[in-house]
């Protein structure tokens, strides 16, 4: 009986290990949780349409948007787990939803499979320059003289530009009014016209702007300085230990072999870090950061314990 059984594991590995060898076979679908144009979307055509050039089969780029990023990324917990449905996630749906939603259609920890992270990019600390402030330091003194009377944009109640003002307005003892927009572009317009007076925006949104005077960038959210901006300090260098950058990472179904995911892992971190599709996430302020499937696990691991305590002291949440 145990020969038997072990025969079967074996031959149960060798088939997986075969499976990833051919991998693919038939096309393969990524779901994307985030609308036509979206960075997620943008990305997300980038690998599929290389590794179409690369494997010689279709790869095709789904849009599935909705609450928040969790109806796409649903759709990849829901799939067959055989290596032909894919999903490009963020920080929202695989871990900031967690602590945002009463209740999730999935459990991110137990129903999706971490392949490798993707691609990074850094959110700056935008001021409308009319605001007279030109350091962290000098926001944060006008924000605690005056408690209340200015307000800051975001994309959307609970997405990572809201957290962001919430937990440098928590660590800061300041007090801020939150005003949520619907995108990056109309939170930079109403930044530019004064109707809010700061901003934690991705920074491609806020770059373009600097020509025209009417926007400064005080700090970076990320850990250390973005190689992309490499003269802009972190909101931790000013003094406000805060960090907020937008992930990107390839997921699939869980149960998925482990043969085929490492086998997608080497595919995908191939075509992120070629030169020329490194050239285009730079232009875009990105970078590609290929990991091991623990390493993005852990990302998602570190968001919830980060976020969480923002949350809960901003009473922040999504029926």
């Amino acid at each position: 009986m145990k020969r038997s059984l072990l025969f079967a594991v074996l031959a149960a590995l060798l088939a997986q290990s075969a499976a990833a060898q051919d991998w693919p076979t038939r096309p393969v679908k990524i779901y994307i949780p985030f609308g036509p144009g979206s960075t997620p979307d943008m990305v997300g055509r980038m690998i599929a349409d290389r590794l179409q050039q690369k494997l010689g089969r279709a790869f095709v780029i789904e849009d599935k948007p909705g609450a928040s990023g969790n109806t796409g990324t649903d759709a990849v917990a829901k799939a067959a787990p055989d290596g032909y449905t894919l999903g490009i996630s963020i920080g929202g749906p695989l871990a900031i939803n967690l602590l945002l939603f009463a209740k999730m259609p999935y459990d991110p920890a137990r129903d999706i499979a971490t392949i490798t992270m993707v691609a990074t990019q850094p959110s700056v600390l935008a001021v409308n320059a009319r605001l007279g402030v030109d350091t962290v330091a000098e926001l944060i003194a006008l924000l605690r003289r005056k408690p209340g009377k200015y307000n800051y944009g975001s994309i959307g109640n609970g997405s990572l530009s809201h957290l962001a003002m919430e937990a440098l307005a928590l660590a800061s003892g300041t007090a801020i009014v939150h005003i949520p927009y619907a995108s990056s572009p109309q939170a930079m317009t109403a930044l530019v016209r004064g109707d809010v007076e700061i901003v934690c925006l991705p920074a491609i949104s806020v770059t373009p702007q600097l020509a025209s005077g009417e926007v400064k960038i005080l700090a970076v959210s990320t850990a250390e300085r973005s190689v992309l901006l490499p003269g802009v300090p972190t909101l931790k260098e000013s003094g406000i230990d805060v960090e907020a950058d937008a992930w990107m990472g390839l997921i699939a179904p869980a149960k998925t072999p482990e043969p085929i995911l490492a086998r997608i892992a080497r595919e995908v971190s191939e075509v992120i870090t070629a030169p020329d599709i490194r050239a285009k996430l730079k232009a875009q302020l990105m970078e590609p950061i290929p990991t091991s499937p623990e390493e993005f696990r852990a990302r998602i691991d570190a968001d919830i314990a980060r976020w969480s305590p923002v949350i809960r002291a901003a009473n922040i949440g999504i029926k």
